[in-house]
This record gives C-alpha cells, structure tokens and sequence, in this order.
C-alpha cells in the first residue's frame, strides 16, 4: 500500500514511526493453524482479562491491616471487627455494583491463566517445541507459570480471611524452617510477628505492579521470539523444517484471535456469574488462633502443600540450630529442584542426545518414547503431591483412614512415576510399530482371498500418500557413540568418563525406539504382494510433499 492510501491519521504515524514498513512486513507474517496453539492464546487472554479485573478491583481495594468495626451489607458479620483489606473485600463483594462479578471473573481467570500455561507447556514439551532454537523460550513460558503461580498465591491472601490466612500462616512456617536465615526472612515479609500490620500493603504492591510488570516483560520477549524464530508446525503435506505453511496474520489470524478472545473473556464472565468461587464472607476475618477446618489452597498451590503433608515428622539439631527436615525437604529442596529440572530439560535433552540442529516440525510424542515417558513421570509424580494436599478431604469423603491414605501416597510418590513411565513408553513404543505395520503392509480390509495353493491371506488397502508422508516425516535415530579412546597420534582422548556416561544416557534415551523404515525396506515390503494392487499408492515423502504443495490453496500460504 502507498503512503498515499493511508488515511491521514495514519500517513502521519508513518512518517515520524514508519508502521507502513513494519505492518507490511510482519502483518503478512504466516502462522500455522492446529487447535493446540490455541492454549497459548487462552493463557495470553486469560493474563489481559487479569489486568482489565484488577484495574477495577484496585479502585476500592483498601491494603490496609488497620482494625475498622465492620458496618457493611452482609448482616452476619457486623459490628466485627477486622482489618480494613477484609472490610473492603466485603464491600467490593456486597456493596459494589459489579464487584462480586469482578471479583469472581479475576478469580477465575487467575485460574485458567496458571491452568492454560501448564497444558500449553505440556504441549510443548510432549511434541518437542522445545528443542533449539526455542530452549530460551522454553526458559521464559516456565518462568511466566511460576511467576503465575506466586502471583496467584500473593492475590489469595490478600483479603485477610480465615481461608488464606490458613495457608499463610503455614507458609510461614515454611519460610520459617530455613537454617539460619528463616526467622528474619519471616520478619521482614510480614513486617514483625506473624500476621503483623506489613503484609497486605507489601503482597498488594507486589502483587498488582512488581509481579505483573515482569510477566508482561516476559509476555513480551516470548512472542517476540514466537514471531523470530517462526512458529513450529506439525508434520505434514508441503511442511518442512525451513518453510511455514498457514494463514497470514492479517486478516486471517487478526480476526481469529479477536473472536477467540471474545469467546474466552465470555466463559469467564459466565464462570464468574454462575459459579461461586472463594466466598470470603463464609470464612470470616482472619484470627492466629482459629483454624479453617478442611481447608484447601487454590488447585496449582496442592502440590506443595501435598509435599509438606506426606513428609513424616523429624528433625535434628546442629550446633545449636534446629533443622526441620519435614518441612526442608518438602518445601525448600523438592519443588525448586524438580522445577529447576524441568526448566534445564531442554539443555539436558540436547546434552543426551547430541542433537544440535533447529526444529521446526513437532514431534509425534509416540516418536520420541522416552521422553514421552518422562513427562507422564513428571505428571504422575505432581498428580500424586497434589493429591496429598487434600488427603485429609479425600479420607473423610470415602471412609478412608488418614494414615492409610498418607502412606499410599509416601510409596506411590516413589513408584508411581517409574510405572508411569515404563508404561507410557511401552504404549509408545506399540504406536510406532502399529505405524510402521500400516506404512509397509497398509490397513487390513476384511476382504480374505484363497491362492491356488491353498493358502489363504487377507487383502490390504493402501493408506494415501498425505498418511505416508506424514509416518514418514521424522528421523531415523541412533545413540551416541563413545569413540576411540586416542586420537590419531596416540594421545588420550579427553574426558573419557563423560562421554562413557552421556553414550550410556543416550543408549538409554533410544532404547527400544523403533526406527521408521527406510525407501528400499517399503519397497521390498509392497513387492512381496499384499494385496495393495500398485505399491506407488503409498507413495514416498518427496512425492507427497510435491503433491501436497500442488493442493495448496491460495489462503494457505507457504513463507519461507
């Protein structure tokens, strides 16, 4: 388009900012379209509607701890005092037009926000997005989901009920349990003895700049490397590591995501009309001596508080210091060293299997078994923690001894995730065969068929070129090798010892993988006769990729 087709206003931006070069150039920037990239977009969606809520919430929220009589709409509580952050929560709840239905709407989207991120990692991680160039990305989406998830935490107590006073009053412990430096670090979060006069206006201002400030910076540099490194795309037809076939993003993809995040912002005003969630005014103001009896952290919190409630009670003292081993190794060793592992995966993968070169196409998780099966370990091994943090609910709904119930889950913890991944690798595995079975001999018909000799056989039919092309559209894979143990002149090779332990990871990592079969072994298998009439029907995945770029259609472009 020419300056001169520019309305004026905007002729004008170009000039000073020149939009007309950037617009045309990234405006006509293709992505891809697969239903499973919508959860970032939900997750994206989800954080605008947090901001637009919280703006709202932020006009009559009061951050105080200071004691006011309450004198408010909700007649079971008045004339009780509290601090002026619950008395304030009341009012929003009660006597703001639309605050209830605000608060509920920032409630819940605060939870499809951390829920959208986690599907949407694990979709990541199971088709393999992660792989170079998008380890940083990866690094970036899983620091998003835990400033998430803190952000989540930090919002929960600030209405200063009895509910999130419950589970601040045990993250203080938690936080008290550090050797050394726990007693001031409880100090200085809560302003003194807890619950002290400092928290709400500390976690308010973290919470509505200091967190949201980062996840927006965060927000920011993912989808600008989204947009850098192109988006990844799933194998098939016309799709290969160094082309993106898809829609562009004007005016395709701007009108998609403009009704999508309609929709979303709709779902959510519908959950936060219809369904009830952290009625505070049931709970009451919050008091060091009472105890909310089965009370429960918001859901992406559970896992924690499992951790803390499997741990058997014991402790030991050193040099006059008392260590709490049953809070240590629950809350301050386990999650961050499972999540400082599952932000390395992307490196530790890359380390393992020696594969430096970009992706751009997704993986089939049934591809890669053994990292299938890690992350139903990783989920099997969350699953079952964040049951524990409703173990006491879970023994009283179903007649189940306590103690019973926390001892499952103390062996479960350790067994469940190597059976989980042993059988996700198996059922993997059996899909790459069930694939390869269909790429060689094609689908069984029914149809039985008697040859002169007697013997009787079952007809195939051929599966189409777009199938084969898509089984076919992945690597053959082979473990590292250890190599020489000199080099050409005699001398020793260096760091013998790692590489014997990175080929025996490796050895590990493709053990049992079953290997796509090459050209001269489907051609073998169709001259043998199976009864698919001409074995071209199959095709191979130059032919496909040829034929499929002949079916492209004008909307459907190719970048490259």
């Amino acid at each position: 388009m020419a300056d001169k087709d520019f309305p004026a206003p905007v002729a004008w931006a170009d000039d000073r900012l020149g939009i007309g070069k950037i617009g045309k150039k990234n405006l006509r920037k293709v992505f891809p379209d697969h239903w499973s990239f919508m959860l970032g977009e939900i997750a994206l969606y989800s954080f605008i509607i947090l901001l637009l809520s919280g703006v709202f919430l932020t006009l009559w929220f009061k951050p105080s701890m200071a004691e006011v009589e309450y004198q408010g709409s909700y007649s079971l509580l008045k004339g009780l005092h509290m601090s002026e952050a619950y008395a304030s929560a009341l009012d929003i709840s009660f006597d703001i037009r639309g605050g209830l239905l605000m608060r509920q709407i920032h409630h819940w989207a605060a939870v499809l926000f951390v829920a959208s991120m986690m599907v949407h990692l694990l979709r990541i991680f199971f088709t393999g997005a992660f792989r170079k160039p998008r380890e940083l990305n990866w690094v970036i989406g899983f620091g998003m989901l835990f400033l998430g998830i803190i952000e989540g935490f930090i919002g929960y107590g600030l209405p200063d009920d009895l509910l999130s006073g419950t589970g601040l009053r045990i993250t203080q412990g938690m936080i008290q349990a550090s050797p050394v430096v726990g007693t001031w670090m409880s100090f200085f979060i809560f302003g003194g003895e807890f619950p002290g006069d400092d928290f709400v206006p500390r976690f308010f201002t973290i919470h509505v700049l200091l967190i949201p400030g980062l996840i927006l910076a965060l927000v920011t540099a993912h989808l600008f490397l989204v947009v850098y490194h192109k988006h990844t795309q799933y194998p098939g037809p016309g799709r290969t590591e160094k082309n993106v076939v898809g829609y562009p993003l004007m005016p395709v993809y701007m009108a998609k995501a403009g009704g999508f995040f309609f929709v979303v912002f709709g779902i959510t005003a519908l959950m936060g009309a219809l369904l009830q969630i952290n009625p505070i005014w049931l709970y009451g103001p919050y008091n060091p001596a009472e105890v909310t009896a089965g009370s429960q952290p918001d859901w992406y919190m559970g896992w924690l508080e499992g951790s803390v409630r499997i741990m058997p009670g014991f402790e030991s003292e050193f040099w006059g210091i008392t260590l709490s081993w049953n809070l240590i190794i629950p809350a301050l060793l386990i999650p961050p060293a499972f999540v400082t592992l599952v932000a390395l995966y992307p490196f530790i993968e890359q380390w393992i299997t020696g594969d430096k070169r970009e992706h751009h196409l997704l993986d089939r998780p049934r591809n890669m078994p053994t990292r299938t099966g890690i992350g139903a370990a990783f989920i099997t091994f969350y699953g079952l923690l964040w049951i524990g943090g409703g173990n006491d609910l879970i023994a009283t709904h179903f007649g189940i001894s306590l103690n019973s119930v926390t001892w499952f889950l103390r062996v479960a913890v350790f067994l469940g995730p190597v059976l989980a991944f042993w059988a996700a690798r198996r059922i993997a595995i059996s899909l790459q065969r069930a694939d390869n079975e269909r790429l060689l001999h094609g689908l069984e018909s029914g149809v039985i068929m008697r040859s002169p000799d007697g013997e009787y056989t079952e007809k195939h039919t051929p599966i189409s070129k777009y199938e084969a092309y898509e089984l076919t559209a992945r690597e053959r894979i082979l473990p590292l090798e250890v190599g020489p143990e000199t080099d050409e002149n005699g001398v020793a090779a260096p760091h013998r010892g790692i590489k014997k332990v990175r080929a025996a990871l490796s050895r590990f990592y493709f053990a049992d993988a079953v290997q796509k079969p090459t050209r001269e072994e489907i051609e073998a298998a169709h001259s043998h006769g199976h009864g698919h009439g001409d074995h071209d029907e199959l095709g191979h995945s130059d032919e496909a990729e040829v034929e499929a770029g002949e079916a492209t259609t004008r909307e459907q472009v190719t970048k490259h």
